[in-house]
């Protein structure tokens, strides 16, 4: 399984980036996904996540109404929406698929497979 992830960049506050990640030998539609981001110095963090089938979007409160998890299960490609961008979103994003239905979002450790990241900066 690969994870590959696209769509990072830089932008200005109030912005917006739509990032995609797309898979190799792995369904979509059987398993949960998320996006996580990770900032210099900082832990982590579960930012959005889906179960298979792509319901049961969840959202961290610090995106909540401005980010938009999604998947195309066609081309077997999540993405992660993100809308008025502010700079504490600046951060590595990575997208990670677990070999579950369910997975707790914001919990690593349920997930088995990671992309290496794509970085987005917001000035």
């Amino acid at each position: 399984v690969q994870l590959v992830e696209s769509g990072g960049g830089s932008v200005q506050a109030g912005g917006s980036l739509r990032l995609s990640c797309a898979a190799s030998g792995y369904t979509y539609s059987s398993y949960c996904m998320g996006w996580f981001r990770q900032a210099p110095g900082k832990e982590r963090e579960g930012v959005a996540g889906v179960y298979g089938g792509g319901g049961g979007a969840r959202y961290s409160e610090s995106v909540k109404g401005r980010f938009t998890i999604s998947q195309d299960y066609a081309g077997n490609t999540l993405y992660l929406q993100m809308d008025d961008l502010k700079p504490e979103d600046t951060a590595m994003y990575y997208c990670a698929a677990g070999d579950g239905f369910y997975c707790v979002y914001s919990r690593p450790t349920d997930y088995v497979y990671w992309g290496r990241g794509t970085q987005v900066t917001v000035s």
